[in-house]
């Protein structure tokens, strides 16, 4: 999958087509899943606009969506896996201190707490037991690390001096290629 530009963040995507006549399953990424239209037209990776026609709920985080120019099964099950994207500019300012858009924490440094930069955050994953950050360490070919993205491991976040704190679990030996520390015992 193609990197996503700074400037755009992901706010759904499209699952299955839903009936005949052109409805399909969304998966929103809102915090409120029917705010996703809120933000107005939204784009795809290539730059397609997308206008939302109306919405209803599914269940949970999932909603059945009409799309502008889309009447039939087939127009729907050409939407299946179609990533949907906002300007960051639409979305604000979180409302909380502790919230953060995962568009503004890539690209961050990620430093110790003596300051030393340790690496980039390249990345933010929710595989389902809670947000992990991926961050790349400094230097050439050195595989990610995959961090909890806790209070323990994470004590800062600051997007706008460009940095998040990193407390290093024991596990990880900086000087080591494998981030869990491990060798190979072939």
């Amino acid at each position: 999958m193609p990197p996503t530009p700074k400037n755009l963040v992901l706010l759904g995507v499209f699952g299955a087509a839903h009936g005949l006549k052109g409805e399909v399953r969304l998966k929103s990424y809102t915090k409120e899943p029917l705010a996703i239209a809120d933000y107005g037209p939204l784009a795809t990776k290539s730059g397609r606009v997308i206008r939302l026609a109306g919405l209803r709920p599914l269940k949970d985080d999932l909603l059945i969506a009409r799309v502008e120019g889309v009447n039939d099964r087939n127009g729907a099950e050409a939407l299946v896996n179609l990533q949907l994207f906002a300007e960051r500019e639409a979305l604000g300012t979180p409302e909380d201190e502790d919230e953060f858009f995962h568009a503004d924490l890539v690209g961050l440094l990620a430093r110790r707490e003596d300051g030393t930069v340790i690496g980039t955050v390249t990345a933010l994953f929710d595989f389902g037991a809670g947000d992990i950050v991926e961050v790349t360490p400094a230097g050439t070919g050195a595989k990610p690390w995959l961090l909890p993205f806790t209070r323990q491991i994470v004590p800062q976040v600051d997007v706008k001096a460009g940095h998040i704190l990193v407390v290093l679990p024991e596990e990880i030996d900086t000087e080591s290629e494998d981030p869990t520390g491990k060798t190979d015992e072939r």
